[in-house]
């Protein structure tokens, strides 16, 4: 009995000691760590939870002369992951694949042969419903980035004429790249702190700010490209055609009002889009400018006017002129005309300068045509 009573005071001393060391190397390693590696330590946490986040920017609108959208930027959600630490967890690669509509192996495979990276897109632009269901599996490594996708009110009457542009908001065809350095929007940056979950926790500061694109006004009428649209589809299906163009213009100030081709397509979704579709036919294909009168000059020998007799070697009265007398003619053209080959000269007596059926209209319109383009027209 009294021999534990003499060891017990050393017991007791002995353990005070020992918490009192442990006390020393703690407090020691603390003074270490908060005094000597204090930029080491700041470094590592910046690193693991200081990240530079990209803020997207978005294209300048494309509108009609009367400020009406043809083209405009959304804000969408986009998926990604860091396949660091997504892979670990693999039992959350079945429910994120489902909700994504992915295949799952497919999802593993995309992870694996990314697995040094740290940003891996999984699925770019999706709806506002999807982006709530991704959140709410909160599988780590995987969040949500806002993006933009251009958005065409006018659908298909308006795509060969606006083009539009890729899943990285590029243009691709139409004004779209034709007008992608003024319509092409800069990224902003900004410094923010994340948890381990990829969420940030708090804007530590702005570097640089997101510059929207320009905005793009055309001589386009929304309403007139409509109508043309809808009439050119209308005749192409009546007669069966395999395209057709059509170009409004504006006959004082030389603007294009409307420009419309067939077959056409729908920019907002391309799934089954041939490539054949996207040849804007009104600007890229030629044609023979003495042909165009040919329309009108048909349709002016096939009607006469209401009411009027027609003449026996016109196919009907021309507004505005005096009936045409063979003796008159005579003196007007004594032999053979060279000069307008579009008199048909006949043999003997008062026919000889008659003008042949349906080239008087014809003559006036080629002369014109010869104004404008300034050059002679084949005979």
């Amino acid at each position: 009995m009294n021999r534990t009573t003499h060891h017990s005071p050393f017991r007791h001393q002995l353990l005070t000691g020992a918490v009192l060391l442990g006390f020393l190397v703690l407090a020691g390693r603390v003074a270490e760590l908060q005094l000597l590696d204090h930029d080491f330590l700041k470094h590592q946490g910046e690193a693991r939870h200081l990240r530079t986040v990209r803020i997207s920017a978005h294209r300048g609108m494309i509108s009609d002369r009367n400020g009406e959208p043809l083209a405009i930027s959304t804000p969408v959600e986009s998926v990604w992951a860091n396949p660091r630490e997504l892979l670990p967890a693999r039992e959350q690669l079945p429910r994120l694949a489902r909700v994504l509509g992915l295949d799952s192996d497919h999802l593993l495979r995309l992870l694996t042969r990314r697995k040094d990276r740290e940003f891996v897109y999984l699925k770019r632009h999706i709806s506002p419903q999807l982006a709530s269901r991704v959140q709410a599996l909160e599988a780590p490594g995987v969040a949500l980035q806002r993006e933009y996708r251009r958005y065409y009110p006018a659908g298909e009457v308006a795509a060969h004429l606006i083009g539009f542009t890729n899943i990285d908001d590029e243009g691709q065809e139409g004004l779209e790249l034709a007008y992608g350095d003024w319509l092409r929007g800069e990224p902003g940056a900004k410094r923010v702190i994340m948890d381990g979950r990829r969420h940030v926790v708090e804007n530590v500061e702005s570097i640089r700010a997101p510059r929207p694109g320009k905005d793009l006004v055309l001589s386009i009428d929304r309403r007139i490209q409509y109508l043309a649209y809808r009439e050119l589809k209308a005749a192409v299906r009546q007669h069966n055609a395999r395209s057709g163009s059509v170009v409004v213009l504006d006959s004082r100030s030389g603007e294009v009002l409307a420009l419309v081709n067939q077959p056409s397509y729908n920019p907002n979704n391309r799934r089954k889009l041939h490539p054949a579709w996207l040849r804007n036919r009104a600007v890229t294909d030629l044609f023979e400018p003495g042909s165009t009168p040919q329309p009108f000059v048909i349709a002016a020998a096939e009607r006469p006017l209401h009411g009027a007799q027609p003449h026996p070697h016109l196919a009907g009265p021309v507004p505005g002129r005096r009936a045409h007398h063979p003796r008159r003619a005579r003196s007007r053209h004594p032999g053979p005309d060279r000069r307008h080959p579009q008199v048909e000269q006949r043999g003997g007596g008062q026919d000889r300068a008659q003008p042949a059926p349906g080239r008087l209209l014809r003559r006036t319109g080629a002369g014109r045509l010869r104004h404008l383009h300034g050059q002679r027209l084949p005979r």
